[in-house]
């Protein structure tokens, strides 16, 4: 590898051509990156003190050669989009200049396009400067040639050629300035060889400026890059490449990173953090089965879930009842579902798995999520829930599985029972709710044949929102009027859905029944009964309440199996091993009622925590373990699952023992020797299961 300085202009002059492979990414500046350089060649421009404005660097691979000295073409491994967006510049400005004379030394149109954009006496692709990849490739020959452009144009090269045509029709009077800050544009030649040079570690490691590189991006390099060209374009143009189209131009830069993290938590059962999602990758392909396979049975396995996520995220479903599931997850958020329901797509696309089924599993991940947050229950336990799913599944009883695994999911993972749901919909503040308008379509358009799109309608509070309430409301509600408007004017018995919001404003409620367009004649489902109803009081909103909660039963539907089914389900109990009898300190004495009153403090913190005698310690579990016990000759010596430096210990009684061999788990130890201690211990013992918990 080489590097030197070089003025960009002259840089691009004496190069013959500059090729994207087919492996990089597309054109992706935004309106944001392009106007930056735009600023900051103005500003550079303008100030004779400034001498030369870095742009980055051009990275490029050359077949045998170092520096730039034959007519081949450079391969370019970082530097497209900036090389792209001078193009689109240079273009602009020449277009610009027709006709216009020179208004600084070499910027003609003629030189502009004969030096920077075009090689004038070749032909063919051979012919301009620089070819892009795909789509990208047809817009820039089209804006270079001034022809009509391509059906599918590249979005992002259009209109940011569209941009700096207008940036310098601003300037047209001043475009000197422009020329002067072109001019002074410097890069970093970085040229390679193929036989001295890594190119995958040096893309790696390259931090340019603009838009940097994506999760996705590094994958599709690292998957392609080191391939024979023939092997690279086969699986470039049958797998990759309909994946970009079927996310399209937007889509793919801004959700095949998210996909890709969701394909990895299918394939290793773990969620990677964002940052992780590429070199989670490389560990997935460079494990002995998926290396044994081969890069394109790689490949075409991540072409097949991308065909999944797109008809799950992208409205791609041909299905109309699974297109309409699909829909109502995106309104409701349900993003950490989908690495489940990606698998639960594979055996429906493999006919493993029937539609109707599917699309009841589909229905049930959505009631479990939107129950949950119906009833408050924390939603940091889904990214696990999900993640592990897939072991609970009985392909040779599917359905059956996965409704009998979710209702024996762990109370702070559970699956909310209908009393519970029912009883936290009547109550809960629906209209503040971040997804309201979901709420209220799914309810009004369930069994429906003729949807009802919300879209047209208003959120009505029939009991209206004015603290100044008239008279009339004052004297219908009777004398606890404030506390009847305080506790049910955003709940689920209050609102409904209008088109005449506006007409009702603060009347009466028997003016909003009985006028033109009033309830009686609404034709929403939520509308039902209303215009039978005498007075609106704490009794209507209540029996009100009861019947939508009662109907959302059937659209947030629960699992159903038998009890008989249940119990198949559960596991196995473990054979008999250690009992506290293996424990000499635990047969009788002050360490005995220790332990005895601490394990009924640990076991009552919530019904997931089980207890397991094990030959050195008694751990307690909730997933794995959170607290484990040494039975002492004068105390009980506890661990604590967690990091030291988590612990919130004010009386500094915890040991720092993460350098210390010991048995039990984690790096903090403290010691319980008397009964008085045990409320201030199950503090700290509460945080080793608070922080387990929250990571699930």
């Amino acid at each position: 590898m080489k590097a030197t300085e070089a003025n960009l202009l002259a840089f691009i002059k004496r190069s013959p051509q500059f090729v994207i492979p087919i492996y990089q990414r597309t054109y992706s500046w935004t309106d944001k990156e392009c106007r930056q350089l735009w600023e900051d060649i103005l500003r550079t421009g303008a100030n004779e003190d400034i001498s030369a404005h870095f742009v980055g660097s051009v990275v490029y691979i050359e077949r045998g050669l170092y520096q730039v000295s034959s007519q081949s073409s450079l391969l370019v491994i970082d530097g497209q989009q900036r090389l792209t967006t001078i193009t689109l510049l240079i273009t602009a400005l020449a277009n610009a200049l027709e006709g216009g004379g020179e208004p600084f030394d070499g910027f003609s149109q003629r030189k502009l396009r004969n030096f920077y954009l075009l090689n004038p006496e070749e032909e063919g692709e051979q012919h301009f400067k620089l070819i892009l990849s795909q789509t990208d490739k047809t817009s820039l020959i089209s804006i270079l040639n001034q022809t009509e452009l391509p059906k599918d144009y590249s979005i992002r090269v259009t209109e940011n050629f569209k941009l700096f045509e207008q940036l310098l029709n601003e300037r047209k009077d001043d475009l000197v300035t422009v020329c002067k800050g072109l001019a002074k544009l410097v890069v970093v030649d970085i040229a390679l060889t193929r036989d001295r040079d890594n190119p995958q570690l040096i893309f790696e490691s390259m931090n340019s400026t603009g838009r940097e590189l994506s999760q996705a991006d590094l994958i599709r390099n690292y998957i392609l890059m080191g391939l024979e060209p023939k092997l690279q374009t086969k699986l470039y143009e049958q797998y990759w490449r309909p994946m970009e189209i079927e996310f399209g131009q937007e889509a793919y830069v801004t959700n095949f990173d998210g996909f890709m993290r969701y394909f990895l938590t299918v394939k290793t059962g773990t969620l990677p953090n964002v940052g992780e999602v590429y070199n989670t990758f490389k560990q997935h392909a460079q494990s002995p089965q998926v290396a044994e396979a081969g890069v394109e049975s790689l490949v075409a396995d991540i072409r097949n879930y991308a065909r999944y996520f797109c008809a799950m995220t992208l409205g791609a479903e041909p299905n109309a009842a699974l297109k309409i599931a699909f829909q109502d997850l995106r309104e409701l958020k349900v993003d950490v579902a989908y690495p489940f329901l990606m698998e639960l797509y594979r055996d429906y696309d493999l006919k493993l798995l029937s539609q109707a089924d599917f699309l009841t599993a589909v229905r049930l991940v959505e009631s479990y999520v939107f129950r949950r947050v119906i009833c408050a229950i924390p939603t940091n336990s889904m990214n696990k829930t999900f993640a592990t799913f897939g072991k609970a599944l009985d392909k040779d009883a599917y359905l059956e599985s996965i409704q009998a695994h979710l209702l024996l999911l762990p109370s702070y993972r559970r699956f909310p029972s209908d009393e519970e749901f029912k009883r936290a919909f009547q109550t809960k503040d629906l209209y503040k709710f971040r997804s309201r308008s979901y709420w209220l379509r799914r309810l009004e358009n369930h069994q429906r044949k003729e949807r009802v799109s919300i879209d047209e309608y208003t959120i009505e509070h029939i009991l209206p929102q004015n603290e100044n309430l008239s008279l009339a409301w004052k004297e219908a509600l009777g004398e606890g009027w404030q506390r009847i408007h305080q506790t049910y004017l955003h709940t689920l018995g209050n609102l409904t859905l209008t088109g005449y919001n506006s007409e009702y404003s603060d009347k009466a409620f028997t003016a909003k029944r009985d006028m033109k367009g009033g309830f009686k004649e609404s034709p929403l489902k939520l509308n039902q009964g209303l215009g039978a109803i005498e007075q609106w009081d704490e009794i209507a909103i209540r029996h009100r309440a009861d019947l939508l909660s009662t109907m959302a039963l059937a659209v947030w539907i629960a699992p159903k199996v038998t009890h008989e089914t249940l119990e198949s389900y559960k596991s196995k109990p473990v054979k008999a091993g250690y009992s506290i009898k293996d424990y000499p300190q635990l047969t009788a004495g002050t360490v005995r009622d220790l332990f005895e009153a601490f394990r009924k403090e640990i076991l009552a913190l919530d019904s997931c925590v089980t207890e397991e005698f094990l030959k050195l310690y008694i751990a307690y579990k909730a997933e794995t373990n959170f607290v484990d016990i040494v039975p002492q000759a004068k105390r009980l010596r506890i661990s604590l699952n967690m990091p030291f430096s988590e612990i919130n210990d004010p009386r500094g009684i915890c040991k720092d023992v993460s350098a210390v061999g010991r048995w039990g788990n984690g790096d903090v130890e403290i010691g319980l020797a008397d009964l008085t201690e045990l409320p201030y211990v199950m503090g700290l013992v509460r945080q080793a299961l608070e922080r387990q918990m929250g990571s699930l």
